[in-house]
């Protein structure tokens, strides 16, 4: 992946729906190029996908928890493939520090959330969790 690739991404970061043409101009290339880029993006599994990233307070009555979990030993790629099977884990991090992964949890209500905890913190190589609950958000990109 080259400067050029690089730039794409970011554009496509902010704009996913920019089109070919307004890519192409912002980068200086041909819309050619751009087409070609993305598409080689694509099949080697860089761009895995598009989605649509909603205001967390646009969607209402959903409950939002981050979720920070201790796994035991090395233990972590066994608790990853097991989290990752989990519905209502939307976002699935590995981190530095007092804690392993961190993982996003969305529901529709509290006891869908408890659910969600109750079966995370089954899982076997899980040492410990902390759950916060989104309250507001004051700054998204």
């Amino acid at each position: 992946m080259d400067a050029l690739d690089q730039q794409l991404l970011a554009l496509l970061r902010t704009d996913a729906r920019a089109s070919v043409a307004t890519l192409a101009a912002k980068l200086k290339v041909s819309r050619g190029t751009v087409t070609n880029r993305i598409a080689r993006l694509e099949d080697s599994g860089v761009i895995t996908g598009y989605t649509v990233r909603l205001r967390p307070d646009s969607v209402p009555d959903q409950i939002t928890a981050w979720m920070s979990i201790t796994v035991e030993g090395n233990r972590t790629r066994e608790v990853v493939a097991m989290l990752l099977g989990e519905p209502g884990i939307t976002g699935l991090f590995d981190t530095n520090g007092r804690w392993d992964l961190l993982a996003e949890i969305r529901s529709s209500s509290l006891q869908e959330l408890a659910d969600v905890l109750e079966r995370v913190r089954l899982i076997k190589g899980i040492a410990g969790t902390e759950t916060s609950i989104h309250l507001q958000s004051y700054k998204l990109a």
